[in-house]
C-alpha cells in the first residue's frame, strides 16, 4: 500500500499554489493524498501577521494529533522567518524555508528510510534564481493561477514578506508560457498571473522583459481567454502598459492597486512608493483605457501616528477614488517591522471605530459600482452553482459576481445583459 500525505495551506495565492505544485510532486512519487491519519503531513505556513504564526503552529499541532506517528514538514514563511521556533515544536520533523519547497519529498522519504537521516532545520534559504515549481492542473476548474515570480525588495515598515521571501526573483518566460498550455490543454479559460510582488518581474533580469511581456506570450496561447493579475503598486501602470494589455484582446479590466492609506503623511511612514496625487494618476489612466474597470485595494486602519486627520484623508480618497471593492484591516504590530517600534501606537477602540466608518464608506462605493452595470452587458466565466436558487455563478471581466438563471455548464463565458442585483450580487440574461 502506497505512503499518505496531506497538505494543510495557510495564507495567500501564491502559497496555494506552491502548495498544489508540491502535492503534483507527491503524487508523481507514488504517494497517495489523505485527509485523515497521513503518514506526511506537510504545513505550509503564512507570517503575514501574529495571527499567521499561531495558526501554523495550531495545524502543526493539529497534524501531530491526527497521526502521532506521521512526518511533519513544515515550510513557507513562517519557518523562514523563524526557523528555531518552528523546530521546537515537538513533533516536527522538517524545517524548510520559503525557496526549497521542491525537496520536500526526497527530505521526507529520506526520514521515512531513516528517522535520522537528516538535520532538522533546512532552513532559511536565499537564493537569487527562481525555485521551478510549476502544475498542469489544479483544484479550481475555470480559473489557474500561474506564479511568475517570487520576493519583494520593497521593505514596507509593517511588513515582513521581504524577509520571508528574500528579494525578487523571476521566472523564465519560456516556463511560463509552457505551464500556461499545459494548463489550457486542461479546460482552464482564465489565467491568473501571480506572486509575491508581480509588477517587479523581470527587474532582477540582464533584460528590459517585464510584466507586460509576460501579458503578451499568455495571450499568445490560443485557448486562454481571459488574463487576470493579482495586486499591483500603482507606480508600476503606465499609458503604454495599459494598452498593450487592452491589445491582447484577453486582458480582464480588474485591477487590484494596493493602497494601504489615503494620507501621504501615512504613506511615507509606511515606506510606501507613492503619494496620492501618484495614485490618482494612475486611477484616472486606468479608466481612460477601460472605461469599466472595476478597481479594488487595501487599507490598513490605525497605523502608528495616524491622527484623526489623516483618517479623514484616507476617508475622503476613498470616497473620491469610488473603488468597486476596499478590504479593510486594522494594523497589528508585527515583531521584527520597524512600525512595530513607532511610536504613537492607536488605541484598539479607535481602530475600531475608524473600521467602522471606513466600512460604510466602502459598502456605499460597492454598490454604487453595481448599479453602474445594470443594462451593460459582461462577459461571464460561468463556474458553478450559484448560491442564488436556480441561477450559476460566475465572474465578469471586471470582477464581479454575476448571476445568470438558465443553467448552462460551467467554464462557459457568456455575454450577460445585467438586469438586477440581488442579495448584493448581480443577476442578469444571457444573449
Amino acid at each position: 500500500m502506497a505512503n499518505t500525505f496531506n497538505i494543510i495551506t495557510l495564507g495567500c495565492k501564491v502559497n496555494q499554489y506552491e502548495s498544489e505544485a508540491v502535492e503534483e510532486l507527491f503524487l508523481q512519487k507514488g504517494y497517495e493524498k489523505a485527509q485523515t491519519n497521513a503518514d506526511i503531513y506537510v504545513i505550509n505556513t503564512c507570517t503575514v501577521t501574529n495571527m499567521s504564526d499561531r495558526k501554523s503552529r495550531q495545524m502543526i499541532s493539529k497534524a501531530r494529533r491526527d497521526n502521532p506517528d506521521a512526518i511533519v514538514a513544515v515550510m513557507g514563511c513562517y519557518s523562514q522567518v523563524k526557523p528555531e521556533e518552528v523546530a521546537e515544536i515537538e513533533g516536527v520533523d522538517i524545517v524548510l524555508g520559503s525557496r526549497n519547497k521542491e525537496n520536500v519529498v526526497d527530505l521526507c522519504e529520506d526520514i521515512l528510510q531513516n528517522k535520522d537521516a537528516i538535520d532538522k532545520i533546512i532552513a532559511p534559504s536565499e537564493t537569487k534564481t527562481y525555485e521551478e515549481l510549476e502544475i498542469s492542473n489544479q483544484t479550481e476548474m475555470t480559473r489557474a493561477y500561474i506564479k511568475i515570480q517570487d520576493g519583494c525588495n520593497m521593505y514596507c515598515s509593517y511588513c515582513l514578506i521581504p524577509y520571508a521571501r528574500g528579494n525578487i526573483v523571476s521566472r523564465d518566460i519560456d516556463s511560463i508560457v509552457e505551464e500556461t498550455k499545459r494548463l489550457a490543454s486542461n479546460g482552464f479559460k482564465e489565467i491568473v498571473l501571480t506572486g509575491i510582488h508581480v509588477a517587479s518581474y523581470g527587474k532582477d533580469f540582464d533584460s528590459n522583459i517585464s510584466l507586460i511581456d509576460v501579458i503578451e506570450a499568455v495571450a499568445s496561447v490560443d485557448e486562454i481567454k481571459r488574463i487576470r493579475l493579482s495586486s499591483m503598486e500603482p507606480r508600476h501602470i503606465s499609458l503604454d502598459f495599459l494598452e498593450r494589455m487592452k491589445a491582447t484582446g484577453k486582458a480582464c479590466d480588474h485591477f487590484h492597486l494596493s493602497l494601504q492609506s489615503g494620507s501621504d503623511d501615512i504613506l511615507n511612514a509606511m515606506n510606501r512608493k507613492y503619494d496620492r496625487k501618484m495614485y490618482k494618476e494612475k486611477v484616472d489612466l486606468i479608466r481612460e483605457v477601460f472605461p469599466n474597470a472595476g478597481l479594488t485595494t487595501d487599507i490598513i486602519v490605525g497605523f502608528p501616528g495616524e491622527s484623526q486627520r489623516n483618517h479623514e484623508e484616507t476617508m475622503e480618497f476613498v470616497d473620491e477614488i469610488k473603488f468597486a471593492k476596499t478590504h479593510l484591516f486594522k494594523y497589528s504590530p508585527r515583531e521584527g517591522t520597524r512600525a512595530a517600534k513607532m511610536t504613537g501606537q492607536v488605541d484598539g477602540n479607535i481602530k475600531k471605530q475608524r473600521l467602522h466608518e471606513l466600512e460604510r464608506i466602502e459598502e456605499k462605493n460597492r454598490m454604487a459600482f453595481l448599479e453602474e452595470q445594470i443594462g451593460k452587458v459582461l462577459e461571464v466565466l460561468i463556474e458553478s452553482k450559484s448560491d442564488l436558487e436556480g441561477y450559476s455563478g460566475g465572474y465578469s471581466t471586471n470582477y464581479l459576481k454575476v448571476n445568470v438563471k438558465n443553467q448552462i455548464l460551467a467554464n462557459t463565458i457568456a455575454s450577460v445583459k445585467i438586469t438586477d442585483i440581488i442579495k448584493g450580487e448581480l443577476v442578469g440574461e444571457i444573449i
